[in-house]
């Protein structure tokens, strides 16, 4: 007497797990069902380019603001910086940081005096 091989008998290819046999199976799949057609269009993304815009520039305020650090804290010596009545004699450091808020300070400037062009237009 022989055991019963536990194998499904399904050809090779086949599913063993639709539980179905071969024979009773139809030879092409059934035919795929589609949706009702609607004028129903996908909700645009908001905001996306402001996003985009935003990521952008802390991505590069972030990146502008390390190197900033990076170049400060190499530049450690004591210079002289010669100002239009006097000459100081100060760290490096100091004089970076000053010539940094200052280029920030006339840049904010310009961006004010273009704004208020752009609004009196």
């Amino acid at each position: 007497m022989s055991t019963p091989d536990p194998r499904p008998t399904t050809p090779p290819g086949t599913d063993p797990t639709l539980g179905t046999p071969a024979g009773d199976r139809p030879s092409t799949p059934p035919p795929a069902t589609t949706a009702p057609a609607t004028s129903a269009r996908p909700a645009p993304a908001r905001h996306t380019g402001r996003t985009i815009g935003r990521s952008l520039a802390a991505a590069l305020l972030i990146f502008v603001t390390v190197v900033l650090v990076l170049f400060v804290v190499f530049n450690t010596q004591t210079v002289d910086i010669s100002l239009v009545f006097t000459d100081v004699e100060a760290p490096l450091v100091l004089a970076l940081v000053i010539a940094a808020v200052l280029g920030g300070l006339v840049v904010a400037l310009l961006g004010a005096v273009m704004r208020a062009r752009r609004r009196s237009r």
